[in-house]
C-alpha cells in the first residue's frame, strides 16, 4: 500500500471513529454516505436520464442511504432544477481532486470527507476515470461502477481501474466478455441494467400540452428517433467541440442508408394503420436531422399525419410523451430504454458507430427488435417489425413487460450488493 493511500485511509478511520463516538451511547449506526459520480452533459435527454434513473433506484432499495450527486461542470441549472424537482433533498456538489489529493472547493471536500462509497454511474465507459483515480489514489474508500459499456474509444486507463472496484456492472454482455478478456480482476463483475431503465421524471402538463396543440392522442402514435452516424455537436450553439472531416465525411455517407428503412417504416404504419407518427430529438442536433432525412423526404400522402418537433426537450417532458405513446422505434438507445423501463415497447437500430451497448437489447430478451443497420437483411426488417408493433400493441405491450421484469429483478440484485459492500464498509 502506498504512503498516501495509508495516510488517507487512517483519516477515513480516524473520521468514522469520531463520528461513532459523537453518537449517543445505544444510538443506531447512521445511514450509509453514497457520493454519485454522474451526470456528463445536459445536450442529450438519455445522458440526463443516467443520473436520475440511479437515484430512484437508490431511493427504493437503499431508502436510508444518504446520496450526494458528484456531477460533472456542464450540469445546467434546467437540469438540476428539474431533477430537485423529482429529488427535493438532493445536494449536488461539481469540481475535481487536485494532484495533491485535495477538492477544488468546500462542498466537494465536504462530501469526499463524509462519503462512504463512491458509486460512478451508467455511461459510455468509465467517463469519470480520473475522478475515481483521484479518489482511489488520495481518498482510499471503497468504490463501485453501475452499468457501463466497456471498450469504445473512450475507456481510456479503464482496465486498471476497473479491477480496483468493489464490483462492476456492465450494461451490454459484449463489455462483460471484453473486461474478462482482458484479466479485469474486481471481484463482481456482472450484466447490470442501463440506469436509465429506471428514470420516471415527468412533466405530463407540459407533454399533454404539446400533444394537444399537435393533435397526437395517447395510445394513437409512435415515437420516432433518427441520428447520424456521429453526433455533429459542432452545429450546437455554444459547443466547442470542433468538427472533424473525417466524422463529416461518415455521417454523409451513410445518412441516407440509416434513414431509408425507418423513412419506410414510416410511411408503412401512416398508410397501413390509424397511428400518427411524432419525430423527437434525443439531443439537440437531432430536429435538423429528423427534418432533413426524414420529414422533408415523406410522400405528400404521408406528411399529413407525421409530426415534427422543432425544438429541444428535457427527459421529463420527453419521458411523458412516451409514456402516452403506442411505442418507439429508430436508431437511438436511451429513448428506447426509458420507454421500456416504463413498460411502452421500443425498437432498436444500430451501427458499429453506436459501440457494443445495443447488445442490451439482446441481454433483456428484446433481441428480435435490435436490428444492425449494416447488416443489410436486418435493415431490411425494420419496417415490418415496426408495422407488427404498431398494429398489435396489446402484443408488443405483453413482450416488453416480460424484458422490464428481467430488468427490474437484476436492479434489485445488483442494489442488494451495492447494500453488502456499504454494510461492510459503515
Amino acid at each position: 500500500m502506498q504512503r498516501r493511500q495509508f495516510l488517507a485511509q487512517c483519516t477515513a478511520a480516524s473520521l468514522a471513529a469520531a463520528i461513532a463516538n459523537a453518537l449517543p451511547a445505544g444510538s443506531p449506526p447512521r445511514s450509509p454516505r453514497i457520493l454519485l459520480r454522474s451526470s456528463w452533459q445536459c445536450v442529450n435527454i438519455g445522458d440526463i436520464a443516467h443520473t436520475p434513473g440511479v437515484l430512484a433506484l437508490l431511493e427504493k432499495h437503499l431508502p436510508d442511504a444518504t446520496v450526494t450527486l458528484w456531477a460533472s461542470g456542464n450540469l445546467t441549472d434546467e437540469v438540476a432544477a428539474m431533477e430537485h424537482v423529482r429529488f427535493p433533498q438532493l445536494k449536488i456538489v461539481k469540481g475535481s481532486i487536485g494532484s495533491q489529493g485535495t477538492a477544488s472547493n468546500a462542498e466537494l471536500q465536504a462530501a469526499i470527507a463524509e462519503t462512504d462509497f463512491l458509486l460512478h454511474g451508467s455511461g459510455p465507459s468509465l467517463v469519470a476515470a480520473k475522478d475515481v483515480a483521484a479518489f482511489v489514489k488520495h481518498v482510499g474508500k471503497p468504490f463501485g461502477v453501475y452499468g457501463i459499456t466497456h471498450g469504445s474509444f473512450l475507456s481510456g486507463n479503464g482496465p486498471d481501474l476497473l479491477s480496483q472496484a468493489d464490483f462492476v456492472f456492465f450494461r451490454d454482455s459484449v463489455s462483460l466478455q471484453l473486461a474478462r478478456d482482458e484479466g479485469v480482476t474486481c471481484p463482481v463483475m456482472e450484466f447490470g441494467p442501463d440506469g436509465a431503465f429506471a428514470c420516471d421524471l415527468r412533466n405530463d402538463q407540459a407533454a399533454e400540452k404539446f400533444l394537444a396543440s399537435n393533435g397526437l392522442e395517447t395510445g394513437k402514435f409512435l415515437c420516432c428517433l433518427s441520428r447520424l452516424r456521429y453526433t455533429p455537436y459542432w452545429t450546437i450553439p455554444g459547443d466547442h467541440r470542433k468538427s472533424d472531416p473525417k466524422r463529416v465525411a461518415r455521417n454523409e455517407e451513410m445518412a441516407e442508408h440509416d434513414h431509408a428503412p425507418i423513412r419506410e417504416a414510416i410511411e408503412r404504419v401512416v398508410r397501413e394503420t390509424d397511428l400518427k407518427v411524432l419525430l423527437c430529438p434525443e439531443d439537440m442536433t437531432q430536429m435538423a436531422v429528423g427534418k432533413k432525412y426524414l420529414y422533408d423526404k415523406l410522400p405528400t400522402d404521408v406528411k399529413p399525419r407525421v409530426v415534427w418537433r422543432e425544438n429541444y426537450w428535457l427527459t421529463d417532458e420527453a419521458l411523458s410523451v412516451y409514456v402516452r405513446s403506442a411505442g418507439l422505434f429508430g436508431s437511438e438507445m436511451h429513448s428506447p430504454i426509458m420507454a421500456v423501463g416504463n413498460g411502452i415497447p421500443a425498437i432498436v437500430c444500430r451501427f458499429a458507430e453506436q459501440t457494443s451497448k445495443g447488445i442490451m437489447w439482446r441481454d433483456i430478451g428484446l433481441g428480435d427488435w435490435l436490428f444492425d443497420l449494416d447488416v443489410d437483411s436486418e435493415a431490411a426488417a425494420v419496417p415490418a417489425a415496426v408495422l407488427a408493433m404498431a398494429r398489435d400493441f396489446t402484443a408488443a405491450k405483453a413482450k416488453t413487460e416480460i424484458a422490464r421484469q428481467f430488468v427490474l429483478k437484476r436492479q434489485h440484485e445488483t442494489m442488494g450488493v451495492l447494500r453488502d459492500e456499504l454494510s461492510e464498509n459503515t
